[in-house]
C-alpha cells in the first residue's frame, strides 16, 4: 500500500522550501537591489506572513502524524524548526543572522515533514 503525504505535510514541505529559496535568493536580490528596487517590493511583513502560515500548518501536520505514529522525534524537530524560523522572522535588523536562522529553520521543518510522512506511511503498513 503506497500512502501519499498528507495535504498538510505537503503544504508544509512546500512552504519550507519556498521560505528557504526566498532566503537564499535574498543576497542576490539585495546585490541587484539598486537596479530592481522599483520592480521588487517585498515588505518586512512578508516574513511574519510566511511564519503565520508555517506555524499552524506544521502544528496540524505534526499533531496528526504523532497521533498516527506516536513518535516524538518529528515533534521535537518541528518545534526546533519553528523556533529557528520565528527567531529569524523577528530578528529583522541583522540580515545574515536572520537569513541563517530562517534557512536552518526551513531545512529543519522540511526534513521534519518528510520524516513525519515516512513514519505515517510505515505505521499504515504495520
Amino acid at each position: 500500500m503506497n500512502v501519499r503525504p498528507s495535504l498538510l505535510d505537503s503544504v508544509a514541505i512546500g512552504a519550507s522550501f519556498a521560505c528557504m529559496l526566498h532566503c537564499l535568493a535574498m543576497p542576490i536580490l539585495l546585490a541587484a537591489l539598486p537596479t530592481i528596487a522599483h520592480i521588487l517590493n517585498i515588505p518586512e511583513s512578508f516574513h511574519l506572513v510566511m511564519l503565520s502560515i508555517a506555524v499552524p500548518t506544521s502544528a496540524l501536520a505534526l499533531t496528526k502524524g504523532y497521533r498516527t505514529h506516536r513518535s516524538v522525534i518529528p515533534v521535537i524537530l518541528g518545534l526546533t524548526g519553528i523556533m529557528l524560523l520565528s527567531t529569524g522572522a523577528l530578528w529583522q535588523n541583522r540580515l545574515m543572522s536572520e537569513m541563517l536562522l530562517t534557512v536552518l529553520g526551513s531545512i529543519t521543518l522540511a526534513i521534519t515533514h518528510v520524516s513525519n510522512w515516512q513514519l505515517i506511511q510505515r505505521s499504515h503498513h504495520h
